[in-house]
């Protein structure tokens, strides 16, 4: 499938906007705009792409800019041991603060008030997209907006180590925790429909995994307990993602790299036909929300630049060769092309966010209205 529409085709362009951050950084700092600012930065909102995006109407502009500035000045407040987890200043990143982050948590804080029950988002993307960054940033924003939330990885529910080295015996090829069939899809099902089922007053537990664990295998540990979540922050690389027709594995159809042998075809058809079996477990999902780099192989660089920072803090890490054979191996199981670009066009995802190669998000798509805008 193809992607969102070109930056061409988006709203404003991100230079037409720099007149807007000093007021919105002085709004930010207790400083109200003067009536011709507030007006442009409502004009700037009311862009029809723009607009149609994020569902903001005439009627309410002026409500959700103040809402997002006190929320911004909540954030900016914060004390030295609950910052963002950003690198910097809090006015560095200003401009995705209040045209991604922001508007995402007030429209997620409106789906949840409109179903009146805990809502569960999906956030896919692939390696170093940014799903913990966004997740950690998101919950700082809905507990200013009176949410308990709580997030749960794919991650999280990876079968334990003793299962995992059965399911090796049976299937060498799983030589890594990741593709399908590794997770524990009944115990994600319990977590969400807990979650579901649980009344305000109540206390959930959330499955942990330590993936230090086994000389860097992992296992499960201790569950986390928290009072009831209104908002379920769900992230993983396949989260959401969901099987294709496995003629696209025959012979006759040319496979994306690395995919090139006839075992890794067969590995990707497997890995397509497991998938089946977490289709309940999106059920739980409420909408789907998908982090789609320019270019997918820029996962492998980003892990790089990972290590690389690990191994600066003193820490052991994985060398090049390790980590292109870890980052292929996904790719082969789940390839990228295959699962997460059509994902971008489909019914069932809400919100995509482009992301750059300085992990910088440029472009927000919903598939919804067909509408997208620059950042």
């Amino acid at each position: 499938m193809s992607e969102p529409p070109a930056r061409s085709d988006f709203g404003h362009s991100r230079e037409s906007s720099q007149t807007l951050w000093p007021s919105v950084i002085a709004w930010a700092q207790g400083h109200l705009p003067s009536a011709s600012e507030q007006q442009q930065m409502a004009d700037w909102e009311l862009e029809p792409n723009r607009a149609a995006v994020w569902q903001v109407s005439a009627d309410h502009v002026v409500h959700a800019l103040k809402t997002r500035a006190a929320l911004l000045q909540a954030l900016c407040q914060q004390t030295p041991d609950s910052t963002m987890p950003l690198p910097g200043d809090w006015t560095d990143w200003i401009v995705p603060l209040w045209t991604v982050w922001l508007p995402l948590a007030q429209w997620l804080d409106k789906k949840q008030r409109d179903l009146g029950g805990p809502w569960v988002q999906g956030i896919l993307g692939g390696q170093g997209t940014g799903k913990t960054t966004l997740t950690k940033i998101l919950r700082l924003i809905l507990g200013h907006l009176g949410h308990q939330t709580a997030a749960l990885s794919i991650d999280d529910l990876y079968l334990t180590h003793a299962q995992r080295c059965e399911l090796r015996a049976q299937d060498p090829r799983l030589i890594w925790r990741g593709p399908p069939g590794t997770h524990d899809i009944e115990l994600g099902q319990r977590t969400l429909r807990q979650i579901k089922n649980a009344s305000a007053s109540e206390q959930i537990t959330l499955p942990q995994f330590d993936k230090s664990l086994y000389q860097g295998d992992g296992d499960r540990t201790r569950s986390l307990t928290l009072p009831a979540p209104t908002i379920v922050l769900f992230e993983g690389w396949l989260v959401g993602t969901r099987p294709v027709d496995d003629s696209v594995f025959s012979d006759q159809h040319p496979l994306p790299d690395p995919i090139h042998t006839a075992a890794d075809r067969q590995f990707a058809r497997d890995s397509n036909r497991r998938l089946q079996s977490y289709l309940p477990l999106w059920d739980f999902l409420n909408s789907l929300l998908v982090l789609y780099p320019t270019d997918y192989r820029q996962s492998q660089q980003w892990r790089q630049q990972a290590e690389q920072q690990m191994k600066a803090q003193g820490k052991e890490g994985l060398g090049d060769r390790q980590i292109t054979a870890f980052v292929t191996y996904f790719w082969k199981a789940l390839h990228p092309e295959l699962f997460i670009t059509p994902a971008i066009r489909s019914p069932d995802t809400s919100l995509v966010v482009k992301v750059e190669r300085d992990h910088s998000p440029s472009e927000v798509y919903s598939p919804s209205s067909g509408r997208a805008h620059f950042i």
